[in-house]
C-alpha cells in the first residue's frame, strides 16, 4: 500500500475596503473585523488518485464560482480538476461576491426581488437597508476569492509531503434545530417556543465531530480537518467580518502550539441547525432585524450569553476548542500513514421542486394585491422577505415549463476506512443522520455547500409544516430528491466498502 502525502496551504480573501455582507434579506455592510476570512487548502495523495478539498470562509460556493475556479485551474494543475472539492463553512459575515440572480447557479431566473421588480410601477422602488456604494463590487470580490481558491489549491499540492494522520470523534454541542413545530401542523424557523400552541422542535441535533489529525514525519501536528454539523452562524446579524466559530478555533490552536495549526473547517449536514437554543432563547445584545425573528414576550433565561454577538462566539470557539484539543490529548501513538485513497466525482441529475397551477396564480393574486394596496409607496427587505414565497412560486412556475431537473456535483470519496460525501445543498440534518447510519466506512464524513449551492434542501415534514427554509422558494429540490440524494450516496459509498 502506498504511503500517502498531504499538503497544506491558506489564503486570504480579506477586502482592502468595506464590503456588502451576505446571508440575510436585509443589506449589511461590513464596519469592522473580527477574524479574518480565507479559504484552506488540503491534498491527500495516496497510490494513483488524489483529493484536494479546500474550505472557504463564505456563505455559499455558487455554480458560477465553482466553474471559474475550476476552469483556472486546468492548465495549471498537474490532476483532474474533477479531483477538487470546493465549501464553504456557511459563515453569514462574509463576502457578497454574485449578482443576486448567479446565487444558486443558472438554473434560478431570479429572485424574488428581481420578480417583484417587473410588476412595480414607476412609483414604488425598493430601498436598502443601508447604502453600499463605498463597498466592494460583487465581481472583483468574486475574482479575489477565486484568485485566493487557485493559489491554494495550487500551493497545497506543491507542499504535499510523506506525513501521518490519525482519525477520531469527538462531542460537543454547536448546533441545535432551529425549526418550531406548532400543534396545528405548521411550523417556523425561529418560530416563538414561548407560545401555548408550541409542540415540539421539528428534529434533532448531532452534536458529534468528525476529526482527522494530520502530521509531518516527526509527528508534528500540521493541521487538522473537522466536520461539524452546524453552519458558522453566530455572527449573522452583525456588521463585523468574521471566520466566526472556525476562526476563534484558528485562534485557540494556534496558541495551544505557538505555531501556525491549518484547519480544515467542514460543515455537515446542517439546513435546519444554527448556534442557538430554541427552548432556552437568548436576545442579541444589541437588536436583529431578521424579520423571521420575533419574541413579543421575551423572557430573560439563565443560558448560554447571547448567540447572535461576540460573547457567544467565544463560547462556541471555547467548545469547539476544547473538544479538539482533548481528543488530540488522548490519541496515543496509533498513527497511520498508508491508506487506500479512491476519488469518484460524478453528476447526479436532481428532479426541480414544482408548483401547481393553482399556487402559481394564488401567488401572482398575492403579489399584485400587495402593489396595489401599497401605491406611491417604497418598500423595504422586510416587504421583498414576507412576499418571497409568492416570488419563488411564481418564478419556478415558469422555469420548470423548461426543465424538470439538474446537475449536481457530487464526490465521493474512500480514505482508508473514512468515507467522505459532498452535496450542494444547505441539506437538513435528517438526511445526513440516514447516511451516516447505513454507511458501511467506521467514520462518514459529510460535507453540504460543495461544489455549489442550491438552496435548502428540506424533509417532507419540514415542506408540510412550511415556512422559510422549506419554501419551494428556498431551494431547488424537496423531499423526492433527498430520497434520490441519500439513495445514491450510500449506494457509491457502501460499494467502495465492499472489499
Amino acid at each position: 500500500m502506498a504511503k500517502i502525502k498531504f499538503g497544506w496551504a491558506e489564503e486570504s480573501i480579506m477586502p482592502n475596503k468595506k464590503i456588502k455582507l451576505a446571508g440575510q434579506f436585509y443589506e449589511r455592510v461590513s464596519n469592522g473585523v473580527d477574524t479574518e476570512i480565507t479559504v484552506t487548502a488540503f491534498a491527500v495523495e495516496s497510490g494513483d488518485d488524489q483529493m484536494i478539498i479546500c474550505s472557504c470562509d463564505l456563505g455559499g460556493i455558487g455554480v458560477s464560482l465553482n466553474r471559474q475556479v475550476k476552469e483556472m485551474l486546468k492548465d495549471k494543475l498537474p490532476i483532474s480538476v474533477d479531483k477538487v472539492i470546493i465549501s464553504a463553512t456557511h459563515t453569514h459575515a462574509s463576502h457578497v461576491y454574485t449578482q443576486s440572480n448567479e446565487l444558486y447557479g443558472p438554473h434560478l431566473s431570479g429572485n424574488s426581488l428581481q420578480y417583484l421588480s417587473k410588476l412595480m410601477p414607476e412609483d414604488m422602488k425598493y430601498v436598502p437597508h443601508v447604502s453600499s456604494e463605498d463597498c466592494m463590487n460583487p465581481n472583483d470580490a468574486r475574482d479575489l476569492i477565486a484568485n485566493a481558491i487557485v493559489t491554494a489549491v495550487l500551493k497545497a499540492w506543491e507542499n504535499r509531503s510523506e506525513g501521518l494522520y490519525q482519525n477520531a470523534f469527538g462531542r460537543a454541542v454547536i448546533g441545535m434545530n432551529r425549526r418550531v413545530c406548532f400543534d396545528d401542523g405548521s411550523a417556523a424557523m425561529w418560530g416563538d417556543t414561548n407560545s401555548a400552541n408550541f409542540e415540539m422542535l421539528e428534529s434533532g441535533n448531532d452534536s458529534g465531530i468528525e476529526l482527522i489529525y494530520i502530521y509531518d514525519t516527526n509527528k508534528n501536528l500540521t493541521g487538522v480537518v473537522a466536520n461539524v454539523a452546524c453552519p458558522s452562524q453566530v455572527m449573522e446579524h452583525r456588521n463585523l467580518i468574521s471566520a466566526d466559530y472556525w476562526g476563534q478555533l484558528k485562534l485557540y490552536l494556534d496558541k495551544k502550539f505557538g505555531r501556525k495549526i491549518f484547519v480544515l473547517g467542514l460543515c455537515s449536514a446542517a439546513g435546519d441547525q444554527c448556534p442557538r437554543d430554541m427552548i432556552r432563547w437568548v436576545n442579541g445584545e444589541t437588536p436583529v432585524d431578521d424579520p423571521n425573528i420575533e419574541r413579543l414576550d421575551y423572557i430573560e433565561r439563565r443560558a448560554d450569553p447571547s448567540m447572535f454577538d461576540l460573547s457567544g462566539l467565544k463560547v462556541v470557539g471555547r467548545r469547539l476548542a476544547n473538544e479538539v484539543i482533548g481528543v488530540y490529548e488522548d490519541l496515543g501513538d496509533d498513527f497511520k500513514d498508508e491508506g487506500i485513497l479512491v476519488h469518484e466525482t460524478f453528476t447526479l441529475k436532481m428532479p426541480l421542486r414544482r408548483v401547481t397551477k393553482k399556487e402559481y396564480n394564488e401567488s401572482v393574486e398575492k403579489i399584485q394585491n400587495f402593489i396595489d394596496k401599497n401605491k406611491g409607496k417604497n418598500i423595504n427587505y422586510r416587504d421583498n422577505a414576507r412576499l418571497h414565497i409568492y416570488a419563488g412560486n411564481a418564478v419556478r412556475y415558469e422555469l420548470q415549463h423548461t426543465t424538470d431537473t439538474y446537475d449536481n456535483e457530487i464526490h465521493i470519496v474512500r480514505f482508508g476506512d473514512i468515507a467522505i460525501a459532498t452535496n450542494p445543498y444547505e441539506l437538513f440534518l435528517d438526511y445526513g443522520n440516514r447516511i451516516r447510519a447505513r454507511s458501511r466506512a467506521k467514520q462518514t464524513i459529510l460535507i453540504q455547500l460543495a461544489c455549489g449551492s442550491f438552496g435548502y434542501l428540506p424533509t417532507e415534514r419540514a415542506e408540510n409544516g412550511s415556512h422559510y427554509s422549506a419554501y419551494v422558494s428556498s431551494g431547488y429540490t424537496g423531499h423526492i430528491g433527498g430520497d434520490l440524494l441519500v439513495r445514491e450516496t450510500v449506494s457509491r459509498i457502501n460499494k467502495k466498502f465492499e472489499e
